[in-house]
C-alpha cells in the first residue's frame, strides 16, 4: 500500500510539473512526425550505418588483402592521434584566448576604477559587448548551426540521425571562434559542451578528407567514405573533446560511451581511449609551456582542475545527511532548470527568433549587457570584509588568481566577497568556491544573491545564438548551494574537521547529476579535474540522488533540447506501451512504395519525385507468379545511377536472364553521400525524353540482405533491433511458411585457418 502511495505521488506530480509552461512543446514534437523537420524548418534524415552488400560492395571486399586492412587500421589509429593533437590545439588556443580577454579586461577596469567606478564599469560593459557581438555575429551570419552547445545534434547523430550542417567547415570555425567571444564576454556559460562540438567536427572533416568547399581537402585522407567509419570517428572527437576541455582523458571516454553513443565495441574504446591520452599529452604540453609567461595572462587557472586534495581529510556518518540533502537539492534544481530553459528556448524559437537576425543580434548584446550590470553594480552594495591573517597575498586585484578580491573598499586590507566570485573567470570562481582553508571567506547573503542572479542569467542566456556550453555555469551554481549547506554543518558540527570547499564539489556534482542525468562519466570527470579519490563515495551518493529526483520530473537536459530541435533520439529503453503493439500495427495501412528488378527510368523519376522515402523495397516475381522480395535499393543509390546514366537499358528484361548481378561499372565510393552538402537531389539531374523511356535493372544495387521481421514481432523487440544495429529500415513480412535450417552460437565459432569454401556448419541436432 505504502509503495503505491508513493508511485501515485511520484505520478501527480509529474502530470503538475509537466503543466509548467509547456504549451508551446507539441508543435515541436508534431514536427519529428514523419520526415522529421527541425523547428527552423530544415530536414533531418536518418544514417546509413547499416552495411549495403550489394555487387559493388562484395566486389570491393573481395578485392582487399590482409595488406590493404592492415592499411586500414593503421589510418584508424592515425586519425585518433590526429583528432586529439587537433582537438588539443584548438582548446588549448580557446583557453588561451578567453584567458587573455579576461585578463585585459579586469586589469583595464581594475586600472580605470582607481579613478573612477563610472568609468570603470562603462570600459567593462563595452568590452563584454564587443566580444558578445563578434560571437553572435559570427554565429549568425557565417555559421548558424554553431550555436548552442552542439551535444543535442552529436548525440543525434551518433544515435543515427543527420543534421545538416553540424559537422562542417564553418561550423568548427564559428565554434572555436564564437566560444572565445562568448566566454569572454563573461556571458553565464561555458566552453565546454563547445569543445565536444569541436572535437567531432575536426573528426569528421578528417573523415571527408577535408573541406572541398574551402578547398583544403586531400585525397590521402579519403579513406573512410560510410557512415559506420564516420560515426566511430565522431565517437573519438566527443571523447576528445571532454577530456580537452575537463583535462579528464578517462571522463572523456565514460561520457562518449554514457551520453552521446547509441552504439558501441571494444575495438572502438581502445581507439577512443588513445585519442584522448593524445589530448591530455597536448594540453598538459601547452600549460607548461605557458608556465613562463609565453602566454600572456595565462597561467596555471586557465584550464580546468580544481586541486582540492589538500581540503578535508575524511568524513563521518553524521555528515550523509547534509550530502543526500544537497542530493535532492541538486535534482530539484536541475529538473527546475531543464523545464526553465525548455520553456524559454521553446519562447524564442516561436516567437523571438522568427522576426530575423537581428533580433538575435540584439538579444545577446542585451543580455550582455544585463550580465555586465549585474557582475558589476551587486558587489557595489555588499560591505568589504578584512583580510585573513593567514593569507599575507589578500587583497588581490580583480581578475588575478587566488581568493579575496579587492574591489569598493575602503582599506587596503580588506576583500569584497561578492566580487572574489563576479569578478573573477568561471574557472578561478569555482577555484575559490572549492578551496579549502577559507571558512569564513563567504557570507550567506553574498553566496545566496550569487545563486539567485547566476541561476536567473544561466537560464536566460541559454538558447542565444552563441556557443554555449552548461558544464561551467553547472558547476558554478551546484558549488554555491553546496557551500551554503557546508556553512550550516560547519556551524551545527563544530567540533568536526569540515571545509566548506567539499560540500561545494558536491553541490556541483548534484547539480550537474541533476541537470544532464550522467552519473558514471559525470562522477569520474569530477574526481579526477579535483585530484581527490578521498571524495569518490560521496561524489557517487549525491549523483545516484539527484538524478533520481530529476528523472521524477522530466528528462535530462540534452534530451530536451533534442525534442525541442526535432531530432528523434531513440532512448536506450522502448516505451512500455510498446510490448503490446505488433511491427504490422507499427507499419500502419499505408502502401509500401516498392520497385520491380527492372524498372523504366520515367517511373523511378516520378518515384522519387512524389515522395521523401529514402528506401524502397524491389519486389520479383517467381515462375509461379508468387511475389518475392530481392532487396532493399537506396534512393541516394538510385540518384547515382540516374545522374551517371551508364546503366540504363533498352530491354524491359532482366540484364541477365539467370536472375544473377551482372558487373557495374561503378565504385562502391561513388555511392556514399558527402558530409558537406547533402547530396544529389533529383531536381539536379535532367534526363530527355528517350533517356527516360529507358529501363534500369536494379539486381546490381539493391541489398540482398536486407533485415527482416514477421508481422507479429512486437514493437519493442524492433526498437532494440534499431537502436542496437543502428538500422534505417526494416521490412515486415507475414509469417514465413517454412524452415532452411536454424543457425546457433556454435555455427559462429569458425576457425580462423578454415576458409570459407571448406567450412562445414555444425548440425544443430548436436547439442543445440
Amino acid at each position: 500500500m505504502l509503495s503505491n502511495h508513493f508511485q501515485n505521488g511520484i505520478e501527480t506530480a509529474k502530470r503538475v510539473w509537466s503543466r509548467i509552461p509547456n504549451s508551446e512543446d507539441l508543435q515541436y514534437i508534431d514536427d519529428a512526425v514523419g520526415l522529421l523537420k527541425k523547428s527552423d524548418g530544415s530536414g533531418v534524415e536518418s544514417l546509413d550505418y547499416e552495411v549495403i552488400e550489394n555487387y559493388a560492395y562484395r566486389e570491393e571486399q573481395a578485392q582487399r588483402g590482409k595488406l590493404y586492412v592492415s592499411y586500414l587500421l593503421v589510418v584508424k589509429w592515425f586519425f585518433a592521434l590526429l583528432i586529439g593533437i587537433g582537438t588539443g590545439l584548438a582548446a588549448v588556443f580557446i583557453n588561451i584566448s578567453v584567458e587573455n580577454f579576461a585578463g585585459w579586461k579586469y586589469s583595464l577596469t581594475f586600472n580605470i576604477i582607481q579613478k573612477s567606478y563610472v568609468a570603470g564599469f562603462i570600459v567593462y560593459a563595452l568590452i563584454n559587448l564587443v566580444l558578445v557581438y563578434s560571437s553572435v555575429y559570427i554565429i549568425t551570419q557565417f555559421a548558424p548551426a554553431a550555436a548552442g552547445s552542439g551535444i543535442p545534434e552529436i548525440k543525434g547523430y551518433l544515435n543515427g540521425i543527420d543534421v545538416h550542417g553540424i559537422l562542417l567547415f564553418r561550423t568548427l570555425i564559428g565554434k572555436i571562434f564564437g566560444s572565445i567571444g562568448s566566454v569572454g564576454g563573461g556571458l553565464a556559460l561555458g566552453k565546454e559542451g563547445p569543445l565536444v562540438h569541436t572535437g567531432a567536427c575536426i573528426a569528421s572533416l578528417l573523415g571527408q578528407g577535408g573541406s572541398t568547399k574551402y578547398h583544403l581537402s586531400s585525397r590521402w585522407f579519403q579513406v573512410f567514405k560510410s557512415d559506420r567509419d564516420r560515426r566511430d570517428l565522431v565517437t573519438c572527437g566527443c571523447a576528445a573533446g571532454v577530456a580537452a576541455a575537463f583535462r579528464a582523458p578517462v571522463g572523456g571516454v565514460l561520457f562518449a560511451l554514457e551520453e552521446v553513443t547509441s552504439w558501441w565495441r571494444s575495438q572502438l574504446m581502445w581507439r577512443v581511449f588513445f585519442t584522448s591520452a593524445v589530448v591530455a599529452v597536448v594540453v598538459r604540453t601547452a600549460m607548461g609551456w605557458c608556465k613562463d609567461e609565453r602566454c600572456g595572462h595565462f597561467g596555471s587557472g586557465g584550464f580546468i582542475i580544481w586541486d582540492v586534495s589538500d581540503g578535508q581529510e575524511d568524513y563521518s556518518f553524521v555528515e550523509l545527511l547534509p550530502m543526500a540533502i544537497i542530493g535532492v537539492i541538486g535534482g530539484l534544481l536541475g529538473a527546475l532548470f531543464n523545464q526553465l530553459t525548455r520553456y524559454i528556448t521553446s519562447w524564442r524559437r516561436n516567437y523571438l527568433h522568427k522576426k530575423g537576425i537581428r533580433v538575435k543580434i540584439v538579444e545577446a548584446c542585451l543580455i550582455s549587457l544585463l550580465t555586465s550590470v549585474i557582475s558589476f553594480c551587486l558587489p557595489l552594495l555588499r560591505k568589504c570584509s578584512p583580510c585573513p591573517e593567514s593569507d599575507p597575498d589578500c587583497p588581490r586585484p580583480p581578475g588575478m588568481y587566488g581568493n579575496y578580491v579587492n574591489f569598493f573598499c575602503s582599506k587596503e586590507k580588506e576583500y569584497n566577497d561578492l566580487a572574489t566570485i563576479f569578478f573573477n573567470t568561471q574557472d578561478d570562481a569555482i577555484r575559490n568556491l572549492f578551496s579549502a582553508k577559507t571558512i569564513h571567506e563567504f557570507s550567506a547573503q553574498s553566496l545566496l544573491t550569487f545563486l539567485v542572479m547566476f541561476y536567473a542569467l544561466a537560464v536566460v542566456t541559454f538558447g542565444t545564438a552563441v556557443p554555449a556550453g552548461q558544464f561551467v555555469p553547472g558547476i558554478m551554481i551546484g558549488s554555491t548551494y553546496g557551500r551554503l549547506v557546508g556553512m550550516l554543518v560547519v556551524r551545527h558540527y563544530k567540533k568536526l574537521n569540515i571545509e566548506e570547499g567539499t560540500y561545494a564539489l558536491l553541490g556541483a556534482a548534484s547539480f550537474l547529476g541533476g541537470s544532464m542525468r550522467m552519473t558514471v562519466s559525470l562522477c569520474v570527470i569530477m574526481v579526477e579535474i579535483t585530484n581527490n579519490l578521498k571524495f569518490l563515495p560521496l561524489i557517487m551518493l549525491v549523483l545516484l540522488i539527484s538524478k533520481a529526483v530529476g528523472d521524477a520530473f522530466n528528462e535530462g537536459l540534452y534530451e530536451e533540447q533534442a525534442q525541442l530541435r526535432g531530432i528523434p533520439l531513440l532512448a536506450p529503453r522502448p516505451k512500455y506501451v510498446m510490448r503490446n503493439m505488433t511491427a504490422r500495427e507499427a507499419c500502419g495501412s499505408g502502401m509500401v512504395v516498392s520497385f520491380p528488378r527492372v524498372v523504366k527510368v520515367a517511373d523511378v523519376v516520378s518515384i522519387l519525385r512524389s515522395n521523401k522515402h529514402n528506401g524502397f523495397p524491389v519486389v520479383d516475381h517467381a515462375r509461379s507468379g508468387e511475389p518475392l522480395v530481392s532487396g532493399l535499393v537506396l534512393r541516394s543509390h538510385l540518384l547515382v545511377i540516374l545522374q551517371s546514366k551508364v546503366d540504363f537499358q533498352h530491354s524491359p528484361l532482366p540484364s541477365d536472364p539467370r536472375g544473377e548481378a551482372r558487373p557495374i561499372s561503378h565504385d562502391f565510393g561513388e555511392f556514399a553521400k558527402p558530409v558537406s552538402s547533402k547530396g544529389i537531389s533529383i531536381d539536379d539531374i535532367l534526363l530527355s525524353s528517350d533517356e527516360l523511356e529507358m529501363y534500369m535493372d536494379l539486381a546490381p544495387f539493391l541489398n540482398p540482405s536486407p533485415y527482416i521481421v514477421p508481422e507479429d514481432m512486437s514493437l519493442s523487440k524492433i526498437y532494440n533491433l534499431f537502436r542496437q544495429l543502428g538500422l534505417r529500415h526494416l521490412f515486415v513480412v507475414p509469417r514465413p511458411s517454412r524452415v532452411l535450417g536454424l543457425i546457433t552460437r556454435k555455427d559462429l565459432l569458425i576457425e580462423d585457418t578454415e576458409t570459407v569454401n571448406t567450412v562445414e556448419l555444425q548440425s544443430t541436432r548436436n547439442g543445440e
